[in-house]
Order: structure tokens, then C-alpha cells, then sequence
């Protein structure tokens, strides 16, 4: 991952003009974005999206101003037609997003609207021979600058953040990189490398490009024919450990993986994986999800209700700062990203 870490915007970096000096671009012209950020690899459709493509044919699909990644296809069989969609997308909902939230104190009521009613820019565009491509984003809420960046390389692609507080008084804010990953059947859905973590039963951030509200998320379910192995969840803040090394994903649950708070202020605590992985046995496909910065792992399945939307199965999960609000002072700046790769070839 080395090329990751080294490619622009999640390395210290030399000052940027304030976002608040770009014009923001709330009805992208795109003829005017391709004129400007237009590079071999990265194109700007008149549909209001942006597609990168590496020189392997993986590619995704970058919704602009809204921030959506609705599509992640990347190459997973050495055939010319080897490639495989990773994520569960319909319209604006599903795929990848970036959820944030500013609060007032940690426990208290959001004070802002959801993040993907934010209007996102263009600032910049990369690119490094056709394998490895990225577009950074920004946008200003209040005293907060954010910059967001999207990333694709032949095996994996990243999504990254920055806040940065420009108030004069400290603020706390609340996280998270959702992807929703389609698997083939939901019989063999599975994650695997969470073994021996502490979670605990927590809805979703409220957000317009989920499937399942807080509610539903939490709303108990018949297992059905799928009893076998089924056990009603604890109720919500409640602790527990993962025992199986592999955690099969055909009943409904919503979690967040993570250290207690109060272990968390210990010299010495065991912190959450920085990695974990999604089987897809009806594909016999894994993807690895990486998290930088955040302490926490969401995942929500959507059991049954999965079958209002087709035939094929879907889970919530990304890196999260849910429980404990990431705290700024001003001048502060914060970052965190997703990496999703895999070793599927």
C-alpha cells in the first residue's frame, strides 16, 4: 500500500487555497469540468458523473456534486472480460458515501443537515500512468473545510477525508465511509477477521444513500428458513465479543465494532482491526477493507429485507467515529480513509 500513502492528498502536502476561494460548483458544467480536470483515465460525462479507469479496465464511477461512488468494477479474472461489480447500487442509494456530522457535545443532537446535501467542487485531478488515478473534491460547512478524495489503483481504490477547523473554539465531529458490498446469495455471505473484537448493537448514522433507516435497522426479524445458527441480537449498547473467525451475514443485525469508551482512556487497551475481509462464496470473491484514522467498524446487514430490492444480497459497512466524536481544536485538522483491495487474480 505504499503507493497509496504516497500519492498526493493523504501525505503532508504544501498549503492549499481555502475552499471557501473556489467556486463552488452546485450544477456541474461538464464540458467546463473536462476542459479543466480531464485527464487520460479520467473522464467527465454529461451525466453529471466521472469515471476513472486504470490501464488493468478496473474502473469506478464518481458522482459529482454529490460525492456517490454508485460503481467499483474491478479486474478479478485474468479473462479480457474478468471483471466483476463490487458494490450494491441503485440510483442515489447504496454504493460508497461519506457520512459527517459536527456536534455540539459528545451525546447531544446533530445540529447540521446530512452531509450529502453538501454541494461538492472539483479542485484538482491526478494521475500517474495510467495506474493510479484521483480526484479530490472540497467544500465548506460553516467553520469546517472538507476535502475529499477518491482514488482507484489495479487492485484496489481508496476514499480519504480531511476536516480542518477553521472556527476560534473547538469542535466535535462524528464519521464514517460506508460502502455497501452485493454479494450473490445471501446463504453465503460472510466477513472474516473480526474474531476476539468487542461490538456492540448500534443503528446507522442517519443517511440518504442507505437502505435501511435507524429504525428498521434495529426493528427485530424472523429468522425463517434461515434459523440454523441464528441468535437474537442484544439489545442496543449492550457489549459482546466475536467468537467466530468467520461471521455469516444472512441475518439481519446492525453493530459497531469497537473498544469500550471507557477502555479507550486506558495507557493499554486492545483496539479494533485495521482490516477485515467480505466473503462472497456465490462468487468465490474476498475484498480486504482497510481503515486510517477512524477507531470503530460499522456493519449492518439487511436480512429478508434485502428481497424488496431483487435477488441479490447487500451489507453496510466502512470505518466509523460513531461513539466517540473525533474532537478539533481550532486550526486542527483530522483524516481518515478506506482502502478497499483485493488479491482476487
Amino acid at each position: 500500500m505504499a503507493s497509496l500513502l504516497s500519492f498526493s492528498i493523504l501525505k503532508a502536502s504544501a498549503p492549499r487555497a481555502s475552499v471557501s476561494t473556489i467556486p463552488a460548483v452546485t450544477a456541474p458544467d461538464q464540458t467546463n469540468l473536462e476542459q479543466q480536470f480531464g485527464r487520460k483515465g479520467i473522464k467527465f460525462s454529461d451525466s453529471g458523473t466521472v469515471e476513472l479507469t486504470v490501464r488493468n479496465g478496473s474502473s469506478l464511477k464518481l458522482h459529482i456534486p454529490s460525492g456517490h461512488v454508485s460503481s467499483y468494477k474491478p479486474k478479478v479474472y485474468w479473462k479480457d472480460d474478468g471483471f466483476e461489480e463490487v458494490l450494491y447500487s441503485i440510483g442515489t442509494r447504496g454504493g460508497i458515501g461519506l457520512v459527517l456530522d459536527e456536534i455540539a457535545e459528545p451525546g447531544t443532537p446533530s445540529k447540521n443537515k446530512a452531509f450529502s446535501e453538501w454541494n461538492w467542487s472539483v479542485r484538482d485531478t491526478d494521475s500517474d500512468s495510467l495506474d493510479a488515478l484521483q480526484v479530490e473534491m472540497g467544500c465548506t460547512r460553516g467553520n469546517l473545510e472538507v476535502t475529499y478524495v477518491v482514488s482507484l489503483y489495479p487492485l484496489c481504490m481508496a476514499t480519504a477525508v480531511i476536516v480542518k477547523n477553521n472556527s476560534s473554539k473547538p469542535v466535535n465531529i462524528t464519521s464514517a465511509i460506508l460502502s455497501h458490498f452485493k454479494f450473490k446469495k445471501r446463504s453465503r455471505s460472510g466477513i472474516q477477521g473480526l474474531s476476539g473484537c468487542s461490538y456492540c448493537v448500534h443503528p446507522p448514522p442517519s443517511f440518504s444513500f442507505g437502505f435501511l433507516s435507524p429504525s428498521e435497522a434495529l426493528k427485530p426479524e424472523d429468522p425463517g428458513l434461515f434459523s440454523f445458527g441464528w441468535k437474537p441480537e442484544k439489545k442496543p449498547g449492550e457489549w459482546s465479543v466475536q467468537d467466530d473467525a468467520i461471521t455469516i451475514l444472512r441475518h439481519k443485525l446492525s453493530r459497531l465494532y469497537a473498544s469500550p469508551p471507557e477502555e479507550r482512556s486506558k495507557e493499554f487497551h486492545r483496539t479494533t482491526p485495521s482490516k477485515f475481509e467480505t466473503l462472497d462464496q456465490g462468487r468465490e470473491l474476498f475484498f480486504r477493507v482497510i481503515r486510517m484514522g477512524f477507531e470503530e467498524i460499522f456493519l449492518s446487514t439487511p436480512g429478508s429485507y434485502a428481497e424488496q430490492y431483487g435477488k441479490e444480497y447487500f451489507i453496510c459497512t466502512g470505518p466509523a467515529a460513531l461513539l466517540v466524536p473525533i474532537s478539533l481544536n481550532p486550526g486542527e485538522e483530522w483524516r481518515g480513509a478506506q482502502v478497499i483491495e483485493h488479491d482476487n487474480l
